[in-house]
């Protein structure tokens, strides 16, 4: 099915929020969007109402919409969520990982390694939220996967908001380490390791003021 304009515009700012490239808080104005899609604004409309729906959005009365601000509390809750939910996806994954499953993920550690080796720190990220979610695939629970997408993509969120610096991102050796406990299906050792790996990330976390990142919403959606 050919993506429609909705489509483009949500995956758009999906993407933006997933890269840190828009910071939260951010005012997603209706003209400025229908201006840059080539839309209308009841398309824009329609988009930031689904957006608004995923938690990305917040759809304010006679403000706008702007991109979500967790708080201090929101962080904390949602890393919470995400050990619950990793460790039940994990727990599948373990009974359900067939050797393509584990070339997959082998793939998506050597792109993230040419990735960090290049500086693309967009790319990085994305190939992040890309390994969590094909571990989703394999545990193979459509009502987890969802749970999980939501939740990546608002652990970006707080990561572009609280994170000790622009380049805070899993560990370089960490997915190593989740993908070769699941390849021995050992559930004790793959649980401990995803446990230490959002603690890990839960802990560069720091919760001060954010700094203002003025910039033109076009500069902050799209890519160089």
């Amino acid at each position: 099915m050919k993506a429609t304009i909705e489509d483009r515009i949500e995956k758009t700012v999906q993407e933006a929020i997933a890269e840190r490239r828009l910071p939260p808080g951010t005012k997603l104005g209706e003209q400025a969007l229908s201006d840059m899609f080539a839309c209308n604004r009841a398309n824009v409309r329609r988009a930031l109402a689904s957006l608004a729906a995923q938690n990305v959005v917040d759809l304010i009365p006679n403000r706008g919409a702007f991109v979500i601000s967790p708080s201090p509390k929101d962080a904390r809750d949602i890393f919470q969520a995400r050990r619950a939910i990793e460790r039940t996806v994990l727990r599948q994954a373990c009974k359900n990982l067939k050797p393509a499953d584990l070339d997959d993920l082998n793939a998506i550690l050597r792109d993230e390694d040419d990735a960090r080796s290049d500086g693309d720190t967009p790319r990085a990220l994305r190939l992040s939220s890309a390994f969590h979610l094909r571990i989703a695939e394999i545990a193979d629970n459509a009502v987890l996967q969802r749970f999980l997408a939501d939740l990546t993509m608002r652990s970006a969120l707080i990561i572009g908001l609280y994170g000790a610096d622009e380049g805070t991102n899993c560990d370089k050796g960490e997915h190593g380490r989740i993908v070769a406990a699941l390849a021995a299906r050992n559930e004790a050792q793959v649980l401990a390791e995803m446990d230490r790996h959002l603690s890990h990330l839960e802990a560069d976390l720091r919760f001060d003021p954010p700094q203002d990142r003025p910039a033109a919403l076009r500069d902050l959606l799209m890519r160089d």
